[in-house]
Parts: structure tokens; sequence; C-alpha cells
């Protein structure tokens, strides 16, 4: 159950930091916001707006609350095979994925068959250049980097599962950056004060608000259809080291979103930085660090979060922090019997899985707001 830690502050954070309650705080603050701000169990500090936090608002939206990967989500795909199908090492999976998803900052494809899909996605509102023309069709169905990750994993069951976590890439980075920098312009033109500059808002029916939500959505549909590609690729490449297989569902979520929706009767936009949407019966994907367990979650509909739940398990240690104190020995020990790109673990420290909060305790702090379907075990992880 949560517990008010300031004025229209609700947690569900049993491990959480003093500033990451006055980030929040400074948030909750704001004229516009509609109701309390809800922290998930995995919550710590971002830019501007925390992350694993749903804000409601009315009538204005906050671009960095939303953050520079926009659309960023989960995509798990439950499959028809079980552990005894898999070979005894995924290796031969590994040149596959590297090949077929690209990954790593500003990593792209030459690959011209997603023109169409491309084609359905519409347009944003702003008018994108020649480069950016070629960012969007070069990166689409291509990973990042950071703790976007390519996962195989077992169930309970064994059954087999593949699981991929990724955004809308350098368009959605740059069309949100682009927006950031305008919201904060808008305030210095119209004084107003904001105890953060990156608490910039866009008040509603205005151009610039309008711009921005059209971008959003887009970048939000970007997002997902490149995960839907990703997951295409990399579930045939799974079968094709397998030699058979077929797909059982698709769950494709966001957690870096906003959007429209009704609560006690008033029309608000729900900023989810950090979390996932978990109506009554909404699936979803809450993944843990390298090394450790995710989660298939069935939503319960809780309306003190806004029907919502925590996006992972939250960062407990900054980048910097887990590369000073964290060790590639350690992370090499803690990711032993999985088939990885071990050949990276200097470059994946800040990844190490005590960088993050023990997701076991992330999920027993949410038992109001999902039900847990199944628990997953790596078998496999590619980063980039």
């Amino acid at each position: 159950m949560p517990e008010q830690v300031a004025h229209n502050l609700l947690s569900w954070a049993s491990d959480i930091e003093a500033g990451t309650i006055e980030q929040a705080a400074r948030t909750a603050r704001l004229p516009f916001v509609a109701g309390h701000v809800a922290l998930m169990p995995d919550a710590h500090i971002g830019i501007g707006a925390t992350v694993g936090s749903v804000i409601p608002t009315e009538n204005a939206i906050m671009p960095a609350a939303v953050g520079v990967d926009i659309g960023c989500g989960m995509v798990a795909t439950e499959t028809s095979l079980t552990a005894a199908d898999l070979p005894d090492t995924l290796d031969a999976l590994m040149p596959l994925v590297e090949r077929r998803i690209p990954a790593g900052v500003g990593k792209g494809h030459e690959d011209r068959a997603v023109d169409r899909a491309l084609g359905e996605l519409g347009r944003p509102h702003t008018a994108l250049n020649g480069k950016q023309e070629t960012k969007v069709a070069r990166q689409f169905g291509t990973l990042g980097s950071g703790n976007h990750f390519v996962e195989v994993c077992l169930d309970e069951r064994d059954r087999v599962w593949t699981v991929l976590h990724s955004g809308s890439r350098g368009i959605g980075n740059q069309l949100a950056t682009s927006h950031i920098d305008g919201a904060k312009r808008l305030m210095r033109r119209g004084l107003v004060g904001l105890e953060d500059p990156d608490l910039a808002y866009f008040a509603q029916d205005t151009p610039e608000f309008t711009a921005y939500v059209e971008d959003m959505l887009w970048s939000q549909r970007y997002a997902m259809a490149s995960r839907a590609r990703m997951d295409k690729v990399l579930v045939e490449a799974l079968f094709g080291v397998t030699g058979k297989g077929s797909r059982t569902r698709t769950i494709n979520c966001h957690h870096n979103f906003s959007q429209k929706e009704t609560h006690q009767g008033r029309d608000l936009w729900i900023t989810r930085k950090g979390a996932i949407k978990a109506d009554k019966g909404d699936e979803g994907v809450i993944p843990g660090s390298m090394g450790t367990r995710s989660y298939i979650v069935r939503g319960l509909g809780n309306p003190l979060s806004y029907n919502s739940c925590s996006h992972g398990a939250g960062r407990r240690m900054s980048r910097g922090r887990a590369k000073r104190e964290l060790s590639a020995e350690s992370l090499t020990e803690a990711m032993r019997g999985r088939t990885w790109n071990a050949d990276r673990a200097a470059a994946l420290v800040d990844e190490h899985p005590e960088a993050y909060k023990p997701i076991d305790r992330v999920m027993a702090d949410q038992k109001d707001l999902v039900e847990v379907r199944h628990t997953l075990r790596q078998v496999f992880n590619y980063k980039g």
C-alpha cells in the first residue's frame, strides 16, 4: 500500500532516497498537476521529473517528464518452445542477433524493407531534414545503447520467452530535446518561475502544445513499431537456431509516455516516466537487471496509481558510481551460466545488477498494483 511522503505525493517504494522524494515533490507542487503524483517502487532521481513517477496534468504537459526516449518500453513473446528444445548453448544465436538487430549509439542498418512500416506511422508535426529522415529509416528496428537489451528467458514452466527493451532511438531524442528547449524558452520569455527549469511546460490550446503532442504521439508509434520489428527478427532467429517453434502471444508496452485518460471524471494527461499502464487486465513486462529475474504481469487497476506500476528494478547507483565501485569480474560472475556478450564486460559494468534495486523488493512493494503471471530467468542476454 502507498505511503504519503509529502503533500500530493504517494509512494509505493520501500527503498527510496530523500532526494527522489524532494524532486517528485517539486513536480507535485505545479499548479496544473491535477491530484497526487504517484511514485512507483523503482523511483529514482531523473532529469526534471522523477523516473518511476506517474504525473496527472490538466491543460498542460511537460516534455521533460516524458523524457528524451519517448515511447521507450518492452516487448515480450511467449513461444511454444521449452527448455528441452534449446541447444546446450545459445552461442549460435549471438551473431544472428548482432547482425540483425544493430546495437549501440547511433547504430543503424540499410534495410529498405522498413519503408512500408514507416509509411503506416504517418508523419511527425516537425518537418524533418534529410539527415533526420535518414536516421528515421536507418535506426528503425535497432536496439540503441545503455540499458536496452535482448534476452531469451525461461519461465517457471520452462517455457521459452524472448524479451526486448528499446525506444524511439535518435529521432525521438532529437524531437524531445527540441521541445524541451522550446518549453524552457517559453518560460523565460513569460517570466514563469519554476523550482526546476526542467519542469518547463506547454499550455494546452497553444501551437507549441499541439506540435509537441503530435511529435510525442508519433515517436510513441515509432518506438512500438520498431520494437515489433525487432521482436519479429529475434523470434525468427531463435526458431532458426532451434529448428522449430511458434509464437503463443506477444506483449508490447511503453514505459516512457503520456496519453489522455479519464480519472475520477476528469480528462487528464497521464505521464508515465518509467512506469507502465496497469489497468485491470492489462498485460505488462517488468524487467529486472542483468542476471536477475523479469516478470510478466497483469494489472489490477489501482486508481491511486492511476492504473500504473513500475517499469523495472530502478537504478540505485549512477552510471559513474557503478563504474567506480563495481567490476567486470563481479559482473562476469553474476552472469555465469548464461550466453551474453562477455567480451564487453568492462563496458557493461554500469549495467551490473548491483547498480539496480533488488527486483524482488520492487515486486513485493506493488502487490496492490499487479499480479505476477510468469517469472522469467535469463539464459541469453545481449546489450548494445
